[in-house]
């Protein structure tokens, strides 16, 4: 079909432009559909990579006690005195714990889960938490790798379209966070 001949279509009164009308309303209606899908998706993604993040930051909050204040060679590290040397002292909190509590989950077969009425809204597992002490006696200034706390964990969410239930998207949430002392 020409231009020509689509705007001749379109100026003419005998009603023959209709089923364009209705075709091109239903291509946006599907184009906005999937644009809010996707929209939603990115929400809860960011939702819990925030509630995760917040998690991670409270554990190295409650490694505080447990730091080794190195003020005057400028680096800290989670280690406990024992007797003539220090132990490595960590602490990984319950995180689980704290994102049931931010985010409404429910454990259900292995699963952290949030429902929307019956509906799965989304689903984690698969946690992994790895806590970098730093050395108690660094080689070099340079403490940039410092008290770090590291977190990865799995996103599931059901894919709505078309009133049809899509394979679920499944992704891998990775925070971290660092201990820095204040002085």
């Amino acid at each position: 079909m020409t231009n020509g001949k689509l705007c001749a279509i379109l100026k003419d009164k005998k009603g023959t432009s209709f089923p364009l009308v209705i075709v091109v309303a239903l291509v946006l209606v599907l184009i906005f559909c999937g644009i809010s899908e996707y929209i939603r998706l990115v929400i809860i993604a960011q939702g819990v990579r925030d509630a995760v993040q917040s998690a991670v930051i409270s554990t190295v909050n409650d490694n505080y006690d447990d730091v080794y204040h190195g003020v005057r060679e400028g680096y800290a590290g989670a280690y406990l005195p024992s007797a003539a040397e220090f132990e490595e002292s960590l602490d990984y909190g319950d995180i689980y714990g704290r994102l049931d509590e931010q985010l409404g989950l429910q454990v259900s077969g292995g699963y952290h889960a949030k429902y929307a009425g019956d509906a799965l809204e989304f689903r984690v597992s698969e946690l992994a938490v790895d806590l970098n002490n730093m050395p108690l006696a660094p080689g070099s200034p340079d403490n940039s790798n410092g008290f770090l706390a590291d977190a990865v964990i799995r996103l599931e969410v059901p894919v709505r379209f078309g009133g049809r239930i899509l394979p679920m998207m499944d992704i891998r949430l990775k925070v971290q966070a660092k201990y820095m002392p204040l002085f």
